[in-house]
């Protein structure tokens, strides 16, 4: 943050702006948030910008305070003079701005898939000219809006395209815009100010008043201009030497009052109405006035008194003459102005705005304009607008009396909170709800969210009882609501997975029986997932395949919107199944889904569930490439990536073990036992590759001897390898077997390629060659790479020991070339040493262009190359065409090449 106190002129501050600007020029996006008090010059730095602007095309948007509850209100102000450039984009980004701004209808758009309509649109716009898009009075903007713009903003790369945000710094606005380079100003210094406040008095006033006020002001420009228009010196000079307190901040609403209250009545009247109305519509301020007897003139008088100018939409001379006036209003004046225009909107047939102003114009309760508004709130629902619904939502409830409707809508408005990450909103609705009286399927609805609040906010409170109260709340469901009920248990596996051991007040066993008795109640996927995991948890390995193959399939046929919200059942059957590529296919399907739909919070999850997967039965560089990708996402939300961390792949990617332990002792302590134990799990792995094989042997023993669910399989081949060399083959060859019976029933070649190598530490030397021949076999038709390369490992070890050097120095050769194509550098050293055991030559790498791409270049050129145009692209990753473009020719001019057909070769060279 930066602070400027500067000079009259403010040279620093249109420094900044003009090099903002001249990036546009150049085709270098950009953004720009101006915070500060009121009257502080905010508007003043736009209006420069304007000034400023040659050779720029500028697009002006002011915050409403009263459309501060109207889903995407903002944007679709923003988007009407972009209309033109519509084609441009695609129809899926087309439809979810058409749908949020109430023109169209279809499913509710998620707001980041607005946002990447928005970047499409200005960037389209700005091919001929460059585009300064400037946002005033930004905290008054609805928060879909904001957010919106926000993620626009925060894309910006090579796109001609500036975007300026000035706001009052209050309402959390620095925070939800987070990653957009903030100023923030303050007021003049002394000289300055006193200069300023002499050039604007027809009559010099003596220094020491000048300085004397200067300082009062904060040095406030239009706190100074203001009371040089509004006083004259003399008055000013009694001001300074006097004790009372000089009209600024609170005193300066104070201020504008008394201006506006040195107009006639009927003025007075009309500028209040046009404080509450939402839409800056002079006509439909108009209409509302005449229901209170206004003269057709009125809007006249109030502009030439200086309180409004008449543009395109009606705007205050400055956000604190409709503040003031709105505030110093009385209750009953401010009811009856929203009476008025709540009647205007009635004639006018608008819905939404007739409902807010009836709640606005109510005292107490009022079950009839609860209703409306509750019905508004589903229309903002069925736009997008999950914020304007939690509002809304919370407002109806309010009007309702006490009972159980009263607690649907609070429950009903923490849910829509929820979805745009308002924890602590959610939190304080869910504390207002009467448990006791409210009805059940309300009480299972309160109760779903606590856990996902939970989950939100690492509440180890909630985490470790989550799946416990999650079934409590399918049994509030049961009988009333057959869809929730499941989806409450869905959920409880989720939590399951997440708190893993740590659970608490329910038994894996108790958990797999409520999801078969659900499964048995009601039809369709959600049943026959259900009776999926139930049958994990359950059943005998052998018979549970068949039910468990079902409920993945059961995913995979889902429709995208569904399916993206099933990661960790995809991972968990799969992961069962030993099913490399089905699950990494549904992942990725998945994964395409959220993007299209703009779903970043569940791509962010399917993202780190593609991650940890990737670390069993397929590649590190996968795993490092799907984690980056949720840095990406977590910077187009405005977060801070810097805290991405993967315990387990730092483990694979050369962290110290005493941090990586740390970080699992932190995660179990909040209640994300899933986490402790695939850190712990990834140590050993890191003990196996270097040969710490007792150390290994220690820490897989106690996650073995306490299974848990379908993880515990898959590190039976680490705990064999680590028994086995540690001297406790013994105790390794029951999980052999286990491994064995596995394979048999689930046809994995996955399983069978890791249970041959296993069964080749425990065999006899005659037998051992040909199981390790068979794993290897097995695993060369999989993505598991990484196990691929282990088998060519200890194949050659073996070879070595017997004394067949050659042999063993090309399995060596092999697992090398796979240890380091699949990124499993830590088991490289051990495989090199083996290879110099042997006498044979260290592997020679031919290199390729790829190792000095950024991870969003090699993410572009992967995707260019298997035919997605650059529209898909952009689409995929939430940036602009423009930015792929950029990125595109980067990529080309490193490798030396021309065309998309050279890319795909180049690349599939560097991968091999």
């Amino acid at each position: 943050m930066i602070k400027i106190g500067g000079l009259l002129g403010r040279d620093d501050e249109r420094r900044r702006l003009g090099l903002l600007l001249g990036n546009a020029r150049n085709g270098r996006g950009g953004s720009l948030l101006i915070t500060g008090e009121p009257g502080i010059g905010k508007t003043a730095l736009l209006e420069a910008a304007a000034a400023g602007g040659t050779g720029l095309s500028m697009i002006r948007l002011d915050g409403f305070e009263s459309e501060m509850t109207l889903p995407f209100a903002g944007i679709q102000r923003l988007t009407i003079p972009l209309s033109e450039h519509l084609a441009a984009i695609s129809e899926r980004q087309r439809q979810a701005i058409e749908v949020a701004s109430g023109v169209a209808e279809g499913p509710p758009p998620d707001r980041f898939l607005v946002g990447l309509g928005v970047l499409g649109l200005l960037a389209a716009a700005a091919v001929e000219t460059p585009v300064v898009c400037a946002v005033d009075d930004a905290h008054l903007l609805d928060q879909e809006s904001l957010d919106v713009m926000a993620f626009v903003a925060r894309r910006l790369a090579v796109e001609p395209v500036a975007m300026l945000f000035a706001s009052r710094d209050e309402g959390g606005v620095a925070t939800r815009m987070g990653g957009v380079s903030e100023l923030a100003l303050g007021g003049l210094d002394q000289e300055s100010a006193t200069a300023l406040l002499s050039r604007s008095l027809a009559a010099p006033v003596d220094p020491a008043s000048a300085a004397a006020i200067a300082r009062a002001t904060g040095g406030n420009p239009l706190a100074l201009i203001d009371l040089a228009e509004g006083l004259s010196a003399q008055e000013l000079g009694g001001l300074g030497l006097g004790t009372d307190p000089i009209p600024v901040g609170p005193r300066l609403e104070a201020h504008y009052v008394r201006r506006v209250r040195q107009t006639d009545t009927e003025v007075q009247q009309w500028v209040l109405l046009a404080a509450a109305d939402t839409t800056g519509n002079v006509d439909f301020i108009t209409s509302a006035a005449r229901t209170m007897g206004l003269g057709e003139d009125v809007v006249d008088r109030a502009e030439t008194a200086g309180l409004v100018e008449l543009r395109e939409t009606l705007r205050f001379r400055h956000p604190l003459v409709r503040s003031a006036v709105y505030n110093a209003a009385s209750g009953a004046d401010r009811r009856r102005a929203h009476r008025a225009l709540a009647g205007a909107a009635d004639h006018l047939g608008m819905v939404e705005l007739e409902a807010w102003h009836s709640a606005k114009a109510t005292l107490g309760t009022d079950a009839q304009v609860a209703d409306r508004l509750e019905y508004a709130a589903d229309l903002a629902a069925r736009r997008g607008g999950f914020a304007s619904r939690a509002s809304i939502l919370t407002r109806a409830a309010e009007l309702t009396p006490p009972g159980r409707v009263k607690d649907s809508r609070l429950v009903g408005a923490a849910e829509a909170a929820l979805v745009v990450g308002a924890a602590q909103i959610a939190h304080e609705l869910l504390e207002r709800v009467d448990v006791d009286s409210a009805d059940r399927v309300d009480r299972g609805r309160a109760i779903v969210v606590r856990c996902a609040l939970g989950l939100f906010t690492a509440d180890p409170a909630v985490l470790s009882l989550a799946a416990a109260e999650l079934v409590r709340a399918a049994d509030e469901f049961h009988g009333r609501d057959t869809e929730r009920e499941q989806r409450a248990l869905l959920k409880a596996f989720e939590s399951c997975a997440v708190t893993d051991r740590l659970m608490q007040g329910v038994s894996q066993h108790a958990l797999g029986s409520r999801f078969e008795a659900a499964s048995k109640s009601g039809g369709g996927p959600d049943a026959t997932i259900l009776a999926g995991l139930g049958s994990l948890i359950l059943q005998p390995y052998a018979e549970a395949v068949p039910l468990v193959r079902a409920a993945f399939d059961a995913i995979v046929e889902l429709p995208d919107h569904e399916m993206m919200h099933m990661g960790s059942a995809i991972a968990a059957l799969g992961a069962f199944l030993w099913d490399d590529a089905g699950r990494s296919a549904a992942l990725a399907r998945a994964a395409a889904a959220a993007r299209d739909a703009g779903a970043l919070q569940a791509l962010d999850t399917l993202m780190w569930v593609a991650s940890l997967s990737e670390l069993s039965g397929g590649t590190v560089k996968l795993a490092e490439e799907a984690i980056e990708q949720v840095r990406e996402v977590r910077l187009a939300m405005g977060y801070d990536a810097e805290n991405v961390i993967n315990a387990a792949l730092m483990a694979w990617t050369g962290a110290p073990r005493h941090v990586v332990l740390a970080i699992a002792d932190g995660a179990n302590s909040v209640g994300f036992g899933g986490v402790g134990a695939t850190a712990v799990a990834a140590v050993a792995l890191r003990d196996l590759a270097e040969g710490g094989y007792r150390d290994a042997y220690d820490r897989l023993k106690p996650l073995i001897q306490d299974p848990f669910l379908q993880v515990t399989p898959l590190q039976y081949p680490d705990f064999v390898e680590a028994a086995v060399r540690s001297g406790h083959a013994h105790e390794a060859r029951p999980y052999v077997g286990l491994l064995m019976e596995r394979a048999m029933a689930n046809d994995s070649l996955w399983c069978r390629g890791v249970a041959e190598r296993s069964r080749a530490l425990t065999s006899e030397d005659s037998a051992a060659e040909d199981h390790f021949v068979a794993a290897v076999q097995a695993l060369e038709r999989t993505g598991a790479e990484i196990d691929l390369a282990r088998a060519h490992l200890l194949y050659g070890e073996w070879l070595r020991r017997t004394r067949r050097r050659r042999e063993a120095g090309e399995q060596l050769q092999l697992a090398v070339q796979h240890f380091e194509h699949s990124g499993a550098q830590m088991f490289v050293p051990r495989a090199q040493a083996e290879l110099e055991a042997v006498g044979a030559k260290p592997v020679v790498h031919s290199g390729s262009g790829a190792p000095d791409f950024t991870t969003q270049e090699l993410t572009i050129a992967r995707l260019a190359a298997v035919g997605h145009t650059n529209p898909e692209i952009a689409a995929n990753l939430f940036i602009s065409v423009n930015t792929v473009d950029y990125h595109l020719r980067k990529v080309f001019q490193k490798l030396g090449i021309s065309s998309r057909r050279q890319l795909a070769e180049r690349l599939d060279a560097a991968d091999r």
